[in-house]
């Protein structure tokens, strides 16, 4: 087959001869021995985006599980979205390792892809039970984040790990294309049987979430206008505003995270649905950079946008300046 000008340079640029799941294989002599590929500037942004990704949610997770107050359900799933993140960019790290330095093998292939199909499993999930969990704040607000609902969120969590490790495990327990090149997907070693099913999925989880933001729509309504109606009633203080008033500004905050996660992840979702083995990797890398990016910029709008991590970290860097700060209930 007779190669096009994109797809030329686009391996002079990346390195030939890569195998992964990030790209397509080397369709070679298989009894050729793999080499590890030259160092390209590809492979030099991919170690350095993977250790930013791992550096940002080790320290969003680490301030959540370290902070006794921050144990409110939204926290925990905001922990589990942010170690599904470290891992991928684990996984990238990994990638880079087993390109650049090492010898490819089948092994390694398997086990990048696997890790990546567990992180962006757990990223949907969590971020699907984030919504779940404003929903249920808002709807069950009396008795919602009490120790029964911290216990649940756990179980919760406990299940969505244990499922994503599952479809996770799919690859090393024989569902890849290695034996079958015909078979492969956009994201080798991947079948395109296996990636339909994980982008249908994350269509599937997209829908249920803003389904799941409109009914959130309907009951702030609801609550907004019942606070309308009984106003003159209400006594003016500030704490009150304060309390009631960041419900409008946590959904903002959370639609314009759905909405970065939809726009990173959607690209290669609809790509890894409509294409096939056929399809140039120019074109499987540029759907993945976002869905790369995703990871990259959830810890930002976590730790720096949500006061309460903030102040954690703040005061890890500063302990004197804010010794006697006090954590406010879950804002997010």
């Amino acid at each position: 087959m007779t190669q096009n000008d994109s797809d030329i340079w686009f391996e002079e640029s990346s390195g030939s001869g890569m195998t992964s799941p990030l790209s397509q294989l080397d369709q070679s002599d298989p009894t050729t021995i793999p080499e590890a590929s030259p160092l390209s500037l590809w492979g030099v942004v991919l170690c350095v985006s993977g250790t930013l990704i791992v550096s940002e949610n080790t320290i969003v997770v680490a301030a959540i599980l370290a902070t006794p107050s921050l144990r409110a359900p939204v926290f925990l799933l905001l922990a589990s979205l942010a170690l599904a993140d470290l891992l991928a960019g684990v996984a990238l790290i990994l990638h880079f390792l087993f390109l650049f330095c090492v010898e490819p093998t089948d092994w390694s292939d398997l086990m990048t892809s696997g890790l990546l199909a567990t992180s962006l499993t757990a990223s949907l999930l969590s971020l699907m039970g984030v919504a779940l969990d404003r929903y249920l704040s808002l709807s069950h607000a009396l008795t919602y984040g009490s120790r029964h609902s911290r216990r649940c969120a756990a179980g919760l969590l406990a299940l969505v790990w244990l499922g994503s490790c599952l479809i996770g495990s799919g690859p090393m327990l024989g569902w890849h294309c290695l034996n079958d090149i015909t078979s492969c997907s956009v994201a080798q070693p991947l079948t395109r049987t296996y990636l339909s099913l994980l982008c249908g999925g994350f269509l599937l989880v997209v829908m249920v979430t803003l389904q799941l933001y409109t009914g959130i729509c309907r009951v702030a309504r609801r609550h907004a206008h019942a606070i309308a109606t009984q106003r003159h009633f209400l006594p003016d203080d500030q704490s009150y505003k304060s309390k009631h008033g960041g419900q409008g500004k946590g959904l903002s905050r959370l639609l314009l995270v759905l909405g970065v996660f939809v726009s990173c992840w959607t690209p290669f979702a609809l790509y890894g649905l409509l294409g096939d083995a056929s399809s140039s990797p120019l074109y499987t890398y540029a759907t993945l950079v976002p869905a790369a990016g995703n990871s990259l910029l959830n810890p930002l709008l976590y730790s720096l946008r949500n006061r309460d991590i903030r102040k954690v970290l703040l005061h890890a860097c500063c302990p004197h300046r804010h010794t006697h700060n006090t954590h406010r209930p879950v804002d997010v």
